[in-house]
């Protein structure tokens, strides 16, 4: 299954850590559980018009939670942390 450029890449994370980051270039995006590093270096240059160094991706593990006595698990997800070129960046609205 070939996934569009635009449902490779979620939505960026806006965390402590993330923000923090960007001041080395660095921008972490949640991405689709079945994309690549290829898929995503091919996502984030074309829609945002930068250059990609390097991709770091992991997969997030879903956390046990329970709801008054039904123990359950969040879904695992997928994280991808990517590096510009120096003295790109990405704008978020």
């Amino acid at each position: 299954m070939k996934l569009d450029l635009y449902d490779v890449i979620i939505n960026p994370l806006v965390t402590e850590k993330s923000t923090a980051q960007r001041a080395h270039q660095k921008y972490s995006f949640r991405v689709h559980k079945s994309a690549n590093k290829k898929s995503v270096r091919e996502a984030v240059e074309k829609i945002f018009n930068v250059h990609v160094t390097q991709i770091n991706t992991g997969v997030v593990p879903g956390k046990w939670k329970r709801v008054r006595f039904h123990p359950g698990q969040t879904s695992e997800w997928k994280k991808a942390t990517v590096t510009l070129k120096e003295g790109e960046k990405i704008e978020f609205v």
